[in-house]
Formats: C-alpha cells, sequence, structure tokens
C-alpha cells in the first residue's frame, strides 16, 4: 500500500507541475507569493491567539498593580502600552496589503506575456491554427484567474 501513495503522491505532482507550466513562469511567481502571504497570514493568526492575550494580561496586571491611574506618569505609561499593543497587533499588515495589491497585477502581468505568446505564435506560422495559440491563450487566462483567486481570501483576511 505505501507504494500507491508514494504513486498518487508522485501523480499529484505531476500535474500541478504541469498545469503550473501551462501558466507560465507568472504562475511560479504568484504561487511564491501566495505562499509568503500565508506564512505572514498565519504568523498573524498565531500571534492573535496565543501571543497577544498573554501580552495584553501582562499589561492589564501592571496596570491594576499600579496605585495610582490619573496622574500624568499613569496616563503616558497607558498610553505607551497602547502604542505597543497596536504596534504589535498591526505588524506586517503593510507588507500583506502590498501582497494582495500585487496578485491582480501578476495575473495581468500573465495574460500580457500570454497573449505575446500568441501573437508570436501568429507571426512565426503564419496561420490561425487554434491548436497552436492554444498554449499561449492558457499563459494567458491562468495567471489572470489566479491572481483572481489569490486576491479573494487574501482580500477579506486584511480589511475589515
Amino acid at each position: 500500500m505505501p507504494s500507491l501513495s508514494f504513486l498518487s503522491d508522485s501523480l499529484l505532482f505531476d500535474v500541478l507541475t504541469r498545469f503550473m507550466d501551462k501558466g507560465g513562469p507568472v504562475l511560479w511567481w504568484l504561487a511564491l507569493l501566495m505562499f509568503i502571504f500565508w506564512l505572514f497570514a498565519i504568523e498573524r493568526l498565531l500571534f492573535v491567539v496565543f501571543i497577544f492575550p498573554k501580552q495584553q494580561q501582562r499589561w492589564l496586571s501592571q496596570w491594576k498593580a499600579r496605585s495610582e491611574h490619573q496622574s500624568w506618569y499613569a496616563r503616558k505609561q497607558r498610553a505607551a502600552w497602547l502604542s505597543q499593543a497596536h504596534l504589535a497587533l498591526f505588524q506586517h499588515l503593510p507588507i500583506l496589503k502590498f501582497l494582495i495589491a500585487i496578485f491582480p497585477m501578476l495575473g495581468l502581468l500573465g495574460t500580457v506575456t500570454g497573449m505575446i505568446s500568441v501573437f508570436d505564435t501568429l507571426s512565426i506560422q503564419g496561420t490561425s491554427d487554434p491548436k497552436l495559440m492554444s498554449a499561449g491563450i492558457s499563459m494567458a487566462t491562468l495567471p489572470t484567474m489566479a491572481g483572481m483567486v489569490a486576491l479573494l481570501p487574501q482580500y477579506f483576511f486584511t480589511h475589515n
């Protein structure tokens, strides 16, 4: 049985590789940037779920341990903790937003490079044979679709 799972893993890898090759190099760049995005997104999720609550409790216990809360120094200390919390929570958000903006642009770049491939085929072959143009059309549509698909879940991750 282990040989069958190895075969199916190899088959899945081959299918994925062929799909990515049909989309051209832009699709590989898009996949790399999606991987980077999800690394940052998962890091933020883990931070918010596991690390930040502990830090928040530490700040709250320090605040409650203070004997007074109305002095200038106490208000400035509270403001500093709030500022630290804000910075910690929104760390890497500009990177995530930048990557989200790049996904549709890479999709459009894939469209352009695919269309260039189609026109190149037309100029070399001198004919509009659909079989010859299909590789370029595939290279044009797959990155566009992937850029839009990549954008949707990530857009909801970073927007309120």
